[in-house]
C-alpha cells in the first residue's frame, strides 16, 4: 500500500482533474467545513448510492430526495453536497445551481474528508470505513479502511 503522503499526492491529482471538468462549480474544503459543523445552518447532501452511504456517511448527512423534499423548508442554509472523490456532487451542485438552489461541492468530497480527520458515521455510530471503488480508489487516510 502506498504511504499516506503518495496517497493525497494521488487524490489531489485527481481532485485536479475534477476540478478542471467543473470550473463553475463553488468548492468548499474539508477544513473550511470541518470549522462550520455542527453549524445549524449547513445541509450536507451525500449523492452516492443508498449501499455507499450504508458504508459510511456525514453525521447528519441527508440525501438528494431528502434535500429536494425539503428545499421550501431549509431556507437560506449553505448547502455542501459529497461524494467520493467530488465528480458526482460538482454533477448535482451544477444541476441545482441551474435550478436556482446554490450548492457547494466538498472538494475532494470523502477521501479528502478523511485527510482532514473528518468523522464519520454509519448511522448509530462512528466509523474508519469509506465506500471506494477498488484498489486505484482507496486513497484515504491512514486509520481509515476503503471498503469496495
Amino acid at each position: 500500500m502506498a504511504s499516506q503522503d503518495e496517497r493525497q499526492r494521488t487524490l489531489e491529482g485527481m481532485v485536479s482533474r475534477v476540478g478542471r471538468r467543473f470550473p463553475d462549480v463553488k468548492t468548499i474544503s474539508p477544513a473550511e467545513l470541518r470549522e462550520r459543523l455542527p453549524d445549524d445552518d449547513t445541509v450536507l447532501v451525500d449523492v452516492r448510492s443508498p449501499a455507499e452511504r450504508a458504508v459510511s456517511t456525514l453525521p447528519g448527512a441527508i440525501t438528494p430526495e431528502e434535500f429536494e423534499d425539503r428545499l421550501d423548508d431549509l431556507g437560506d442554509c449553505t448547502v455542501v453536497a459529497y461524494c467520493t472523490l467530488g465528480a458526482r456532487s460538482s454533477r448535482y451542485a451544477r444541476r441545482m445551481g441551474k435550478r436556482g438552489v446554490p450548492v457547494l461541492n466538498l472538494k475532494g468530497s470523502l477521501l479528502a474528508w478523511t485527510h482532514e480527520g473528518g468523522e464519520l458515521t454509519d448511522g448509530p455510530s462512528p466509523t474508519k470505513r469509506v465506500h471506494v471503488f477498488g484498489r486505484r480508489w482507496n486513497l484515504a487516510a491512514d486509520g481509515y479502511e476503503g471498503v469496495w
